[in-house]
């Protein structure tokens, strides 16, 4: 395949990525939404490209303005995704398919990873005509997400009502960019990025109906069921939808990227012939 680093232009700082082509040309694209603090660079975005461009589709992973916990770009201004909002992030999803269109290639095939994967969700509900929906641990979203931790002990786990006070407090103080500690990944947090993150993340159920492509959902066996409700999004699917449990896997596919890649690319192979 052959890779260049691109860079996409948002209404602030601009957003890179990586964009994997096969070796002859294309008949479609494929577009990879990372995970919470993760990017381009890193898990499924970086073991599925091989494996899609040998498909015959582009790939193109990209890093929102809300990657990373914290990192600093071109001045020493704090960035990363201490500071996300839902809004920002589906805003760059969508410059992310512009880019892509602009490219030659309208209309990509959707991928997903956790937080990526609930943003995928509300990506594909608001682009009816994306051809298929990979859904890598998708989380639940919605008011649910982060009132527990769930089986990982994630986000605020006991400890969402204090840091809510605590957030709303900064945030009425003129404070909202000032970072708090929680006892959960991803650890420091902004208070404006809080407040959000408990109120806007796309509810995944919810938009299921919405969703008419075909779509294969993937959980490891070791990941926290309600908390990635693969099953749940099936039976509200609006379109078929298919539900892979990987054995002997982790939420990051540790040991398991081959099995992954493998069902990535078995299950859009079939779904391509089909068209």
């Amino acid at each position: 395949m052959k890779t260049q680093l691109v860079t996409i232009a948002t209404d602030s700082i601009p957003i890179d990525g990586a964009f994997h082509e096969p070796d002859t040309r294309a008949h479609g694209a494929a577009l990879y939404f990372h995970g919470n603090t993760m990017n381009f660079y890193t898990g499924a975005a970086r073991f599925l490209a091989p494996a899609l461009t040998k498909l015959g589709l582009a790939f193109l992973a990209f890093n929102r303005r809300g990657h990373d916990i914290l990192t600093t770009r071109a001045s020493r201004a704090p960035e990363g995704g201490a500071f996300q909002t839902i809004a920002e992030s589906i805003a760059d999803n969508r410059y992310a398919a512009q880019w892509l269109a602009s490219q030659g290639y309208a209309n990509p095939v959707i991928i997903g990873h956790s937080n990526g994967g609930m943003l995928a969700t509300r990506h594909v509900a608001d682009h009816p005509a994306t051809p298929a929906l990979v859904l890598l641990s998708a989380g639940r979203g919605g008011a649910r997400q982060d009132t527990s931790g769930g089986s990982e002990k994630l986000f605020a786990v006991d400890q969402l009502g204090e840091l809510t006070q605590r957030a709303r407090a900064l945030v009425a103080a003129g404070r909202g960019r000032e970072l708090m500690f929680m006892p959960g990944w991803w650890y420091v947090i902004s208070a404006e990025s809080f407040l959000d993150r408990i109120v806007a993340v796309p509810d995944t159920i919810a938009l299921a109906p919405q969703i008419k492509c075909p779509v294969l959902a993937i959980r490891g066996d070791q990941e926290d069921r309600d908390r990635y409700p693969a099953e749940e999004f099936a039976a509200a699917c609006g379109g078929a939808c298919e539900v892979n449990i990987v054995t002997d896997c982790d939420h990051f596919y540790n040991g398991r990227e081959d099995a992954v890649a493998g069902m990535v690319f078995t299950w859009l192979a079939k779904t391509q012939a089909k068209k």
